[in-house]
């Protein structure tokens, strides 16, 4: 669990451990099949490409672009109504694999799909259970 987080916090499982426990460090894993092929999200027992259980987890750089977006204005949990609106973004990873992701903006009316984003530092993410993202500057 994340130290001091007033947020739910995910259900941890043998799946998904590697996944937690690397965000916890603020670093981002993802899946691959140990014979190579494309990188993949959500945390799994089955490689959904190949079709192998013999997996491995590969560090991610943390960079993507935004495909879509959505602000949420009404969570659906009362730790996170100090938080509207919540920009809940599905993120293309430069390793190819996309999630679903928070992303922190100052004003989260300007957020655009196509913006580049990366990891919050470590200093910053430690309130957050689960992967979350800033704006790069970088267009």
């Amino acid at each position: 669990m994340v130290a001091g987080s007033r947020y739910p916090q995910p259900l941890e499982d043998e799946d998904n451990r590697p996944f937690l426990d690397g965000w916890r460090s603020g670093k981002l894993f993802l899946q691959q099949s140990r014979e190579g092929g494309r990188l993949f999200f959500y945390p799994r027992p089955v490689c959904p490409y190949s079709g192998s259980t013999d997996l491995v987890w590969k560090q991610a750089s943390g960079k993507g672009r935004v495909l879509s977006y959505s602000l949420v204005m009404r969570p659906n949990d009362p730790s996170f109504n100090d938080d509207v609106p919540i920009i809940l973004a599905e993120i293309r990873l430069e390793e190819g694999a996309t999630l679903l992701g928070r992303i922190v903006l100052a004003d989260p009316l300007q957020v655009q799909s196509g913006i580049a984003v990366e990891l919050l530092p470590p200093s910053d993410a430690a309130r957050y259970p689960l992967p979350t993202f800033r704006p790069t500057g970088n267009g």
